[in-house]
């Protein structure tokens, strides 16, 4: 199978999948360059709400392929950090689907997204001190975000593997599954976030990420569209509600 970026929508919920099985998944130039503008279709589709991003087979990514950085080391490396910063900054909820190896640049695409749910028995690790590569400062402030400068150290510092009782521990993962339960617990929790209003979690998402300049842009949002009436009136009249707030990209 050639290495490639595949992609399914269902339900609201599209899945981007990592496909490289004989590198274990490892990231190619050419998939790095690929995941912004896909990225960017998928954030522009209203069918829409959130996005899942796994790898084929039982591992979801061991890194950048590592034949890709005999060339250009620096060229690959903001390859890698255009496709984390277009993940981060995807508008509507994320969520990593791990099983296997996330190491390396799979550990950075994690990490960059919202919400981290893995198979017991996944392994994580974040390895550019066994190349000697400075690990991006975007991607080593994110991950300080998530397990607080101490475990980032260990991590990086050591480019030691971790299971998943570490990586649940330090905030590095936020649900680890039973061996065969990641799938039905992926779908079940995406459908909850698929019925709920797109316009709280894109403001949150922002002001969860440290945006601190639109507060006024939000309320706007919030006067404008029906969400906060739907939500209430299907409150009072115990039904689901129906919300029709989307995302302009």
């Amino acid at each position: 199978m050639e290495p490639q970026l595949s992609h399914t929508v269902a339900d609201s919920v599209a899945t981007v999948v990592i496909e490289y099985p004989a590198k274990r998944n490892a990231m190619t130039a050419a998939m790095w360059r690929a995941l912004p503008p896909l990225l960017d279709a998928l954030a522009a589709d209203p069918a829409v709400r959130v996005l899942v991003l796994t790898g084929a087979g039982g591992t979801f990514c061991a890194g950048a392929d590592i034949s890709t950085l005999q060339g250009s080391p620096q060229e690959a490396q903001e390859a890698a950090v255009a496709a984390e910063e277009a993940l981060a900054a995807f508008p509507k909820p994320t969520l990593a689907a791990v099983r296997g190896h996330c190491v390396g640049g799979g550990a950075q695409l994690a990490a960059a997204c919202d919400l981290r749910f893995a198979e017991d028995g996944a392994l994580f690790g974040v390895t550019p001190a066994k190349l000697g590569i400075v690990y991006p400062a975007s991607a080593t402030r994110r991950l300080v975000s998530l397990v607080g400068p101490a475990a980032a150290k260990y991590l990086l510092f050591s480019g030691e593997l971790i299971g998943t009782d570490r990586a649940l521990r330090t905030g590095l993962v936020d649900e680890v599954l039973p061996e065969g339960e990641l799938d039905q617990r992926v779908a079940e929790f995406t459908r909850t976030l698929a019925s709920r209003s797109l316009l709280t979690q894109a403001a949150a998402k922002e002001f969860a990420d440290g945006r601190a300049d639109r507060e006024a842009h939000w309320a706007k949002q919030a006067r404008a569209g029906d969400d906060t009436a739907e939500g209430v009136a299907a409150f009072l009249e115990r039904r689901q509600p129906r919300f029709t707030w989307a995302t302009s990209v």
